[in-house]
């Protein structure tokens, strides 16, 4: 298995099992938390669009930074500001300034970590081996999904949101570890028509960024209520869901690196657009709900290879990789913020959960039709293209 001979992206996937720990089990709880809370359904998904907003509008200042210290340092405080968002998380109680401290802290460290881990991971990884490199990481964040929403769901109900959430706060900071021996990258002061070359990333962001606002935030919600409000159901279905896709990835991961990348982008948005219909359908039946979330599994394991294979790439070949993802993670925010906040509308005008779950179809469609332009079916201009394969080691220049 020659995808495992990467040292620095097997860390990465270690750090971000670690992650993945802390985002299956009380991640998952973060959106029906706030509902739990006292939040309206419609003022939940706006608050989540007001921490993507606050994301957006602090980009900028990701670049300075990452020019002065490189990308392994803003990694680092990434992970140890996410972990702050948690203990803050438990202390709302409706629409107050614990929100709006969380807002805040959310919106900064979600923007040092996500910016720079995935122009880390594209820096570090293998071209030739990026859908297995992406498969292996989600089929372990699957696999890890299995018992962290069961934990997580019975410590809230045990021991409460105070103990829960601290837990994850520690368990994040602990993910920070693994990063001290990865390679620092160094981000070049000057990268001419970087803003020009990350334009792909950007528009198959702002489709996912869209995509989520109905499949994966406003059907939490959806899941939640059909349970009723239950945690310890919530995260046996969360943790149902894992258990169904935790292979799927290393699987579509092959295929994409075998050059079968039109192939993979058939089979994951077919499945990305039945997956929305389902879970629509599914509104107000808790039996047919959880086969819903089920389904779910396979979104991540199929879409998420199949997609971030292209935005790797295409940023590892780019002038600058962080400037791309600055760029894209921005994309994703604008498509991300621009769905919540029509879905806050459609709930406020009285169309309820279902027609929030399917606002992702339009962006399912673009994004089909983005990853099929970019995918070749010639496997000679494949090889030609992911030939340069950066060195594991040492310090990088991007």
């Amino acid at each position: 298995m020659a995808y495992f001979r990467n040292r620095a992206v097997n860390l990465l996937n270690l750090h971000y099992g670690i992650h993945s720990l802390a985002l299956t089990g009380s991640g998952a709880f973060y959106t029906v938390f706030l509902l739990k809370a006292g939040l309206p359904l419609q003022d939940v998904l706006a608050s989540l669009a007001t921490i993507l907003l606050g994301r957006f509008m602090m980009r900028p200042l990701i670049l300075p930074l990452v020019l002065r210290l490189g990308l392994k340092p803003i990694l680092i405080a990434g992970t140890l500001v996410s972990a702050l968002q948690y203990p803050v998380l438990a202390q709302v109680h409706g629409i107050g300034p614990s929100l709006y401290v969380l807002i805040v802290v959310s919106a900064i460290g979600d923007t040092l970590y996500w910016t720079s881990y995935h122009a880390v991971f594209a820096s570090l990884g293998d071209a030739h081996h990026r859908g297995q490199q992406v498969g292996v990481r989600e089929a372990m964040a699957a696999m890890i999904g299995i018992a962290a929403p069961l934990l997580a769901g019975w410590a809230l109900t045990r021991f409460g949101p105070d103990v829960a959430f601290g837990a994850t706060a520690v368990v994040l900071l602990s993910a920070a570890l693994p990063l001290l021996w990865t390679p620092n990258i160094i981000v070049q002061r000057n990268a001419p028509s970087a803003l020009r070359a990350a334009l792909p990333g950007i528009l198959l962001f702002v489709c996912d960024g869209w995509i989520a606002c109905g499949l994966y935030f406003g059907w939490q919600l959806a899941l939640f209520v059909a349970l009723g409000e239950n945690f310890q159901s919530y995260g046996g279905a969360m943790a149902i869901a894992a258990l169904a896709g935790a292979i799927a990835g290393l699987v579509l991961g092959r295929l994409i690196d075998g050059g079968h990348g039109r192939r993979a982008a058939w089979v994951a948005l077919s499945v990305l657009a039945g997956v929305t219909v389902v879970r629509a359908a599914s509104i107000g039946d808790a039996g047919f709900a959880v086969f819903a979330n089920a389904l779910g599994a396979l979104v991540s394991c199929l879409y998420v290879p199949t997609l971030m294979t292209v935005v790797y790439n295409k940023s590892q070949s780019s002038p600058c990789v962080a400037r791309f993802h600055i760029a894209a993670e921005g994309g994703w925010d604008i498509g991300g913020s621009a769905g919540l906040i029509t879905a806050a509308f459609l709930l406020h005008w009285g169309a309820g959960l279902r027609a929030v779950i399917l606002l992702s179809l339009p962006g399912v469609v673009a994004a089909f039709a983005l990853l099929y332009h970019h995918y070749t079916g010639d496997e000679e201009k494949r090889r030609k293209q992911l030939s340069a394969v950066p060195p594991s080691v040492g310090e990088h220049t991007v």
